[in-house]
C-alpha cells in the first residue's frame, strides 16, 4: 500500500476535502500504533471518505426527480377522477 501526501481523497457538495494520508499515517505511528496498521487504518478512512460519491444526488438530480414524480401524480389523479366519473354515472343510472 503507497500513501501519498496531499492528495485529495473525497469531494462532498462540490467541496475537495484533503487528506493526507502520509501525515495520518505519521500521527497513528507516533501515537503508538504499528506502521502497517497505521497503513491501514488510513486507507480505511481514505476508502470511506471517497465512499458514496458516485451515488450523491445533485441540485439537477433532484429537480429531475421532482419532475417525474409530480407527472407521476398528476397520472394518478386523472385516472382516480376518471374511475370516480364512471362510479358517479354508474350510481346515477335508474335501476333497472
Amino acid at each position: 500500500m503507497r500513501l501519498t501526501q496531499g492528495r485529495p481523497a473525497a469531494q462532498i457538495s462540490g467541496m475537495i476535502v484533503a487528506f493526507d494520508t502520509l501525515a495520518a499515517a505519521e500521527a497513528l505511528q507516533d501515537a503508538g500504533i504499528e506502521p502497517e496498521k497505521a497503513k491501514a487504518i488510513v486507507a480505511t478512512a481514505r476508502d470511506a471518505a471517497g465512499a458514496g460519491r458516485d451515488s450523491l444526488a445533485t441540485k439537477a438530480d433532484l429537480a429531475a426527480l421532482e419532475t417525474r414524480l409530480t407527472w407521476r401524480m398528476i397520472g394518478i389523479v386523472a385516472v382516480l377522477l376518471a374511475a370516480q366519473g364512471a362510479l358517479i354515472v354508474t350510481l346515477l343510472q335508474p335501476a333497472a
